[in-house]
């Protein structure tokens, strides 16, 4: 018997909804790329773009535990001297909300050519309108 390759034209993208409050950040992170490469589908192959859209709500009500909010330190740097640039997640919350999942989400996709187009299927909201409804998302299950 042979193993069924699904190629790329060929894919089923459904959509589905996760609301983020009160949700621990890493734990929501793995279950979102996970659904973003596809290997929650029966037909997923590493090579091939086989995933589905997510839409985040409710992303600044987000969980971090410990002293994560003011411990842990988004860095950033310029390329220019003196260039670099410290947010604690507590900033980056007040400032920028859906910054924090989008980070979190990104750093667990794989470093290959297939990651900015899995991104580009992950849209996050810091509120719970999405404005979506069109697309009929479902309640992803587990996350």
């Amino acid at each position: 018997m042979k193993t069924q390759l699904e190629a790329t034209q060929g894919v089923k993208r459904t959509w589905y909804v996760v609301d983020a409050e009160g949700k621990t950040l890493g734990r929501l992170a793995t279950r979102i790329a996970g659904v973003l490469i596809g290997k929650h589908k029966p037909t997923y192959t590493p090579h091939a773009d086989s995933g589905d859209f997510v839409v985040v709500v409710n992303a600044e009500k987000v969980h971090l535990t410990g002293k994560k909010w003011s411990d842990k330190e988004y860095i950033h740097h310029s390329q220019y001297p003196g260039g670099l640039r410290r947010r604690t997640a507590g900033q980056m919350r007040d400032r920028r909300p859906t910054r924090i999942v989008e980070l979190a989400v990104r750093g667990m996709l794989p470093l290959n050519k297939l990651r900015a187009r899995r991104m580009k299927r992950l849209r996050i909201f810091s509120g719970a309108d999405h404005g979506l409804e069109a697309q009929k998302p479902q309640p992803l299950k587990g996350a």
